[in-house]
């Protein structure tokens, strides 16, 4: 019996594992960070307001370091590619974000201010900038087909997401057990920032840039990219600002970081928002059906309904107070519905890029990964800020025996009416995404050209 031929549009294990390591590392170090709000209050004792000014103060460094950045990948071209070598650049999130935690409560207001607005935005403006730039020019470059494309953004997103989860589960309990002073929440992240930054390493150690998809000229020459292509990409492309309206809500409602105060002051049992985030896995397994409903709908399709089924997951949460039932269907229907945004952005990113190639403009991946990596980390912080500005405004007191009705009403809206109504916004702005249905002849077209400029060369 012959042997099989080896399918070249598979992506294979050791090179979908491989890929996703990144992903993991960062998509914990995102949930490591969610709880800066409440290690700011409860043990550095900063007044809640302050600590969300601060956090959304930082952002006002992104929108400048967002484009640069997504320049600068553009016109990178190096021996290891053109995204591959910001890859190295999550070491740097893992540094900032242990020294982030480790913040003595002994220090000034002044100081304490200083230090933690210091390593947030070296976080967030520097490090996951380069991060959220390099992604999709990377995988564009080391991984030729659309159907690779969609594997790795479907299948291969399950590993990124129980490794998330898994963190979710597992960093609570040692929460519990470390958190309970400053020095513990150092060692706490420091257990976790070690394996997670060599993890999140292993993407650029075994994944090589092979791939040339820049854009040439009608002689066959690349096409240099200047600032004034970053300019014509952001006026002339209406999608993107849709793909980062997605990420910036997705971003918002899961590093708000309310989710520990809710079982902390509704709930009154901080140990179960491990098993709620458990529950989530239930979702995963429908991933399987993403690359069939693609082919049939759009991935745009797939997540509008992914965002009302979110909606009334939240919309429940008002409702489950303590009750494991209720707050468990919650978790299932906005963690399934959650899925589809978390696993396939990068597809519509990818579809942005080809929408420019098509309008005769420069594919720009980086800007456009810059432009969704600027939405995600203005939700995170303003999720953050906003967190605790209400908070602040509700009267909330850090000790249970104390806290008003008010402060407790804030929580649970937060917890639940606050992100439905979002993701119901989000679903009526995904109505106005028509590169779905432009994409076929997107392609098309796009391909033709490359074949006429390719013949062109060999004459």
């Amino acid at each position: 019996m012959g042997k099989r031929e080896k399918n070249p549009k598979a992506v294979g294990a050791g090179r979908m594992f491989a890929w996703q390591s990144r992903a993991v590392s960062q998509g914990c170090a995102l949930m490591a960070i969610g709880f800066l709000s409440v290690y700011c209050t409860d043990t550095l004792q900063m007044p809640p307001a302050l600590v969300g000014t601060l956090l959304v103060i930082s952002k006002l460094l992104d929108g400048f370091t967002d484009i640069i950045a997504g320049y600068i990948v553009d016109k990178t071209n190096t021996k290891w590619g053109r995204g591959r070598p910001y890859e190295l650049c999550i070491v740097g999130v893992w540094f900032c974000t242990w020294l982030m935690f480790t913040c003595s409560p002994t220090w000034s207001m002044v100081v304490k201010s200083a230090w933690i607005l210091c390593m947030y935005a070296l976080v967030n403006s520097v490090f996951y900038t380069f991060l959220n730039a390099n992604n999709t020019v990377y995988m564009v470059r080391a991984f030729r087909y659309e159907e690779q494309f969609v594997a790795l953004n479907s299948y291969g997103s399950i590993i990124s997401m129980l490794g998330t989860v898994a963190f979710n589960v597992v960093f609570p309990i040692c929460m519990a057990r470390f958190a309970t002073s400053a020095s513990g929440w150092s060692m706490l992240i420091a257990m976790f920032a070690v394996p997670l930054a060599i993890i999140g390493l292993m993407r650029f150690i075994f994944i090589r840039e092979t791939i040339d998809v820049d854009v040439v000229d009608e002689n066959g020459k690349k096409e240099k990219v200047s600032l004034h292509d970053v300019k014509k990409v952001l006026i002339k492309n209406p999608y993107i600002y849709i793909v980062a309206l997605v990420l910036f809500v997705c971003n918002f409602v899961t590093n708000m970081g309310v989710n520990v105060y809710y079982f902390t002051y509704v709930a009154h049992n901080v140990s179960i928002m491990g098993i709620i985030s458990a529950i989530q896995m239930i979702g995963i397994p429908v991933v399987i059906v993403f690359p069939a409903i693609i082919k049939r709908f759009s991935t745009a399709k797939l997540m509008f309904v992914g965002c009302l089924l979110s909606a009334f997951g939240y919309l429940l949460n008002f409702f489950a107070g303590g009750n494991m039932v209720l707050l468990g269907i919650a978790a299932v229907c906005y963690g399934v519905g959650s899925v589809p945004i978390s696993m396939l952005i990068n597809l519509l990113i990818i579809e942005c890029a080809n929408f420019n190639e098509w309008k005769g403009m420069q594919r720009m991946e980086g800007t456009l990964g810059c432009v969704t990596g600027f939405a995600t980390k203005v939700g995170s912080a303003v999720g953050a800020g906003v967190l605790g500005v209400l908070l602040s405004m509700s009267g909330y007191i850090g000790d249970a025996s104390l806290i008003p009705d008010s402060a407790v009403m804030m929580i649970r809206s937060l917890f639940s009416l606050v992100p439905a109504v979002l993701w119901v916004l989000v679903a009526l702005s995904l109505l106005l995404y028509k590169l779905d249905k432009l994409m076929p002849q997107i392609k098309e077209e796009n391909e033709a050209r490359r074949q006429k400029i390719a013949e062109k060369k060999e004459e």
